[in-house]
C-alpha cells in the first residue's frame, strides 16, 4: 500500500465536506410541486448555496432574502443574498434579520415559505428582543464564546434574547406554510438547538438562560437582566398553534460525512473507527484520542493498524491565553503534545465550514514530526498549548489547512491516521515544512 499520509488526510476532509454540500443534499427534499410562488428566507454559512440549488430547480414565481456569513456568498438572481459578521452579530445582520420578519409579515394561509437554515445562522440572524441592545448581545455572545459553554448552551441563551429564533419566525410567518431545511452542526442534531431554532418549539426557559450565564460568570446587563425576568422572554414552546403549518426536515448531519470519510478510507485499506458526534474541551477530547491511538499502536486494539479514527461534533475552548487559534488548531495541538511524534500517527482537523473559530484556516495537519521540527523551531507544544495558540503553532510548521469558505457546515471531521510497519515504509516521505 502506497500512500502520502496528508494528502490522504486531505481527501478525507474533503470527501466529508462534499458529502454535506448543498450542491448535493438538498434538491431530494424540495416539494415535489415546485410551481406556483414561493418565498425564500435562509440564514447561515451554507444559506446562500442553498438558494442556488432552490433558484436552479424551482419552476414558479421565487423571491427572497437570505443571509450568510462574510465571504460565504453566491450568485443569486432572484434571492437576494446579504452577508453579516459570525461568530459575533453586527449591524449587518441586524438589519437583514428586521428585513426577514418584514419580507413574511401579512402572509396568508396559502402562502409557502422555504427557509434555508444551518450553522452560524444564530450570530448571522440577529434581532435583539426589545430593549436589547446589538451591543448588550454582542458582549454576551463574545463571553460564551470564550467560557467553554457548549454550542447547546450558547443558543439557549440566545433563543432568549432575541425576537426571531425560539420559534418567533415561524410565529411571524404564521399562517403561511413554512418549509425548513437544514444542515445539522449540533451534536444530536436537535432542530430546537441548529442555529437557535427559530422555526420551532423551544423547550429551554428564560430561567435556563439565567441559570447558564450564572455558571459561566458572565457579566449580564441590566437590560439583559430584566428582559430574562419577564414572560415576553419566554420562546415559543412545542405545541403552539402557530408551529402547526411548519414543517422541519433535516438535509445533511455530521453523521453522513463521517460514513463518507469511513467508506473512502475503507477503499483505501484503512479499517475506520468513528468515534462519532463528540462535544467537551478540545484539549480534553484530543487526549482521548491520543490514548486510543497509542492503544492501537501498542496493542492493537481496539482494532489493529492500518486504520483511521474519524470523530465529529464540536468542541469547546476555554481562553485563557492570548495566542490565535480555532477549536481544531487546539485539538491538534493537545494531540501533538500528548503523543510527541509517536511513530506512524497522522492527523487532521478542520472545522467542514472551512474557518476554525475565526481564523484564515479551517484546521491543521499533524505528522510524527511535528513535535520535533516546532521544537527545533523553539516552539514548545505545552506552552503553546497554555496560550491557546494552536494556530501560530501549526502556522510556523507552514502545516494550517486552507480550504477557503466551502458554503456548507457540518461541524469539525477529526481523522487520525495511523498506519503499520508495512504501510510505514510504502509511505511516501513527509512534506518538508514548506509544502506540509
Amino acid at each position: 500500500m502506497s500512500v502520502d499520509p496528508q494528502e490522504f488526510l486531505r481527501q478525507l476532509f474533503a470527501t466529508a465536506i462534499d458529502a454535506a454540500h448543498p450542491q448535493h443534499v438538498l434538491e431530494p427534499f424540495l416539494p415535489k410541486d415546485r410551481s406556483g410562488r414561493v418565498i425564500v428566507i435562509g440564514a447561515g454559512k451554507a444559506a446562500a448555496a442553498m438558494a442556488e440549488v432552490v433558484e436552479r430547480c424551482w419552476q414558479g414565481e421565487v423571491r427572497g432574502l437570505v443571509v450568510t456569513r462574510y465571504g460565504h456568498g453566491a450568485r443569486c438572481e432572484r434571492i437576494e443574498v446579504v452577508e453579516a459578521a459570525h461568530p459575533v452579530p453586527d449591524a449587518a445582520g441586524l438589519a437583514v434579520a428586521r428585513r426577514v420578519l418584514a419580507l413574511v409579515s401579512d402572509l396568508e394561509e396559502h402562502d409557502r415559505v422555504i427557509f434555508l437554515l444551518s450553522g452560524g445562522g444564530s450570530a448571522l440572524l440577529a434581532l435583539p428582543a426589545p430593549g436589547i441592545s446589538l451591543g448588550d448581545k454582542q458582549a454576551i455572545n463574545k463571553a460564551l464564546l470564550k467560557s467553554g459553554a457548549t454550542i447547546g448552551e450558547m443558543n439557549c441563551v440566545r433563543k432568549h434574547l432575541s425576537a426571531i429564533k425560539g420559534g418567533r419566525l415561524a410565529k411571524a410567518c404564521w399562517p403561511a406554510s413554512v418549509y425548513t431545511y437544514a444542515i445539522s452542526d449540533v451534536p444530536g442534531d436537535q432542530a430546537t438547538v441548529i442555529a437557535s431554532g427559530p422555526t420551532v418549539g423551544d423547550p429551554t426557559t428564560s430561567a435556563d438562560a439565567l441559570a447558564i450565564l450564572a455558571r459561566y460568570a458572565i457579566e449580564v446587563p441590566t437590560a439583559v437582566r430584566d428582559w430574562l425576568h419577564s414572560a415576553e422572554s419566554e420562546t415559543v414552546k412545542p405545541g403552539d398553534e402557530c408551529l402547526s403549518r411548519s414543517h422541519f426536515q433535516l438535509i445533511a448531519r455530521p453523521q453522513q460525512s463521517l460514513e463518507a470519510a469511513a467508506v473512502k478510507a475503507r477503499q483505501a485499506g484503512f479499517s475506520p473507527l468513528i468515534l462519532g458526534d463528540l462535544e467537551g474541551e478540545s484539549r480534553e477530547v484530543a487526549k482521548v484520542h491520543a490514548g486510543i491511538a497509542r492503544q492501537i499502536v501498542q496493542h492493537g486494539q481496539p482494532l489493529p493498524a492500518p486504520c483511521v479514527i474519524l470523530s465529529g461534533g464540536e468542541t469547546t475552548v476555554t481562553v485563557r491565553g492570548n495566542g490565535r487559534g480555532g477549536r481544531n488548531a487546539e485539538f491538534l495541538l493537545s494531540l501533538t503534545d500528548s503523543l510527541k511524534g509517536l511513530p506512524g500517527v497522522y492527523a487532521l482537523a478542520g472545522d467542514t465550514d472551512g474557518i476554525d473559530g475565526s481564523e484564515d484556516n479551517a484546521g491543521a495537519l499533524m505528522t510524527p514530526d511535528s513535535y520535533r521540527r516546532a521544537q527545533s523551531l523553539g516552539l514548545n507544544a505545552s506552552d503553546e498549548l497554555d496560550d491557546n495558540n494552536g494556530y501560530g503553532y501549526f502556522a510556523a510548521l507552514d502545516a494550517l489547512v486552507v480550504t477557503e469558505p466551502t458554503r456548507t457546515n457540518v461541524n469539525d471531521l477529526r481523522a487520525i491516521l495511523i498506519l503499520d510497519s508495512a504501510s510505514l515504509q510504502s509511505a511516501q516521505p513527509e512534506c518538508s515544512e514548506h509544502d506540509a
